[in-house]
């Protein structure tokens, strides 16, 4: 579904160039659920901004489906984020002036979908995820929990061939983490979604098949889940407790 081969990509400046990822390659099946993890300064988030296409990468190969899509020029880019594409950000990024229904159904809005058919898939979303409630608050009426399962929703609207998670945990309190971890997992397992998660949480990464670990932009070692989630986030936390890494995630 989604392969990234030998990427590089430096940030230069007048005076220094920094490596940020380097000739980094994995895959990811259709319907897993994997994560990225690693230090500060690490090259998640420089990874996932690439694999969008939203920064440009020095060179390599990232095929979605088959087809890369590196190069692509950005009327059929943006084309491809709004078709096979969904994202799911750490601010949820939802339009305050939007309903909860409004915002999931934006995205075919978008693709000009037709109204009877974007709205029976959002109502079917909205229930799928708790939030049919909901569907007539906007934003600032509801919690952050909420919010992110909306943003969930929003980005499943299209049917994408892979959800980009960047850090969707990491303004939820533990209760919120765990029902956005559980619309991810209902995701997968109900509409056979594959997930790309960016994350420095543990707990939240303890529930994703696999886990791909990285340091200083360079693929680390990668751990898959075989046992129980508590054994696998002890080993996730033994694994970044040898790296030295920190919860934070500013690159």
């Amino acid at each position: 579904m989604l392969q990234v081969k030998n990427l590089n990509k430096t940030y230069t400046t007048e005076t220094t160039s920094y490596p940020v990822l380097k000739n980094l390659s994995f895959q990811v099946q259709k319907g897993e659920f994997v994560a990225v993890m690693g230090p500060s300064g690490s090259g998640k988030t420089t990874l996932l901004n690439c694999i969008s296409c939203f920064i440009p990468h020095d060179d390599g190969q990232i095929l979605l489906n088959g087809k890369d899509i590196s190069n692509l020029p950005e009327r059929k880019m943006a084309k491809i984020r709004n078709r096979n594409l969904g994202f799911v950000f750490q601010d949820f990024m939802l339009l305050d002036g939007l309903t909860v229904f409004e915002n999931i159904c934006l995205p075919q809005v978008i693709a000009k979908k037709g109204i009877a058919q974007m709205e029976e898939k959002a109502r079917r979303l909205c229930k799928m995820f708790s939030i049919d409630k909901l569907m007539e608050k906007y934003p600032a009426e509801i919690s952050g929990g909420e919010k992110q399962r909306t943003a969930v929703a929003r980005a499943l609207m299209n049917q994408p061939y892979i959800l980009l998670a960047d850090e969707p945990t990491g303004n939820l309190d533990s209760k919120s983490c765990k029902a956005v971890i559980d619309a991810f997992l209902q995701a997968k397992n109900e509409m056979k979604a594959t997930i790309f998660m960016v994350t420095h949480d543990s707990y939240a990464a303890s529930f994703c098949d696999r886990v791909v670990v990285l340091k200083d932009g360079c693929f680390y070692t990668e751990l898959s889940r075989t046992g129980s989630r508590r054994d696998f986030m002890d080993e996730l936390l033994n694994t970044l407790r040898e790296l030295g890494g920190g919860s934070d995630d500013d690159e």
